[in-house]
């Protein structure tokens, strides 16, 4: 099995929960120019990261891509073992791509502001409130829990890395407890902190 990623950008979810799962995996890391190339576009055409390669089996999207590890290894307990637990797994697992991660794009990039840097302040701006407004949602949801279903799943990996990119982009995270003792368990973590380590994050 092997991912293909850049350092800190979405695929470090997949990472870490390749590392919860125990078995043996291979990187490749990626720079954005890569992306473009012709031997990388024959395996994903978006041109983007994640790509998960599993023998002959070539999966997209990161969502797709944690579906597929946790159903494959069932017993790594990282999505559910009841259809009610895997909703809820799901649940919390779109919020976080959907939601949350759609939001970051706003602040990262100037895909849809162009060169206009005022509105690019603008808009990163009102993505910082919205993403505040998720996040303490979020804080809410963990206020009693380790683990945002009750058991650890990938949500919670999805979770922890966009934690680590509201702190790189200083979204005002202050009052919402639950999330720095949530980030502290899984800086804790060796999956987390291997999965780390290998993207040069620590």
């Amino acid at each position: 099995m092997k991912l293909y990623y850049f350092p800190g950008a979405c695929p470090l979810v997949s990472h870490i929960v390749l590392e919860w799962i125990g078995k043996p995996y291979e990187t490749v890391r990626l720079t954005f120019a890569q992306t473009k190339e012709a031997e990388y576009l024959a395996l994903n055409p978006a041109g983007t990261v994640p790509t998960l390669v599993d023998d002959d089996f070539v999966l997209t999207q990161s969502s797709a891509i944690l579906n597929y590890l946790a159903e494959l290894n069932p017993q790594a307990g990282l999505l559910g073992d009841t259809p009610r637990e895997r909703a809820e797994t799901r649940r919390w697992l779109s919020l976080c791509n959907s939601d949350m991660h759609k939001t970051f794009t706003l602040i990262f990039g100037n895909y849809y502001t162009g060169d206009d840097a005022a509105l690019a302040k603008i808009v990163a701006g009102k993505a910082a409130e919205k993403l505040r407004s998720l996040f303490t949602l979020v804080n809410d949801r963990l206020r009693g829990r380790d683990w945002l279903t009750g058991k650890r799943s990938v949500a919670d990996a999805y979770l922890f890395v966009l934690l680590l990119w509201a702190g790189m982009k200083k979204i005002p995270l202050d009052g919402l407890d639950e999330l720095g003792k949530f980030q502290a368990r899984l800086n804790a973590d060796a999956g987390v902190q291997a999965a780390l380590k290998a993207q040069g994050l620590a």
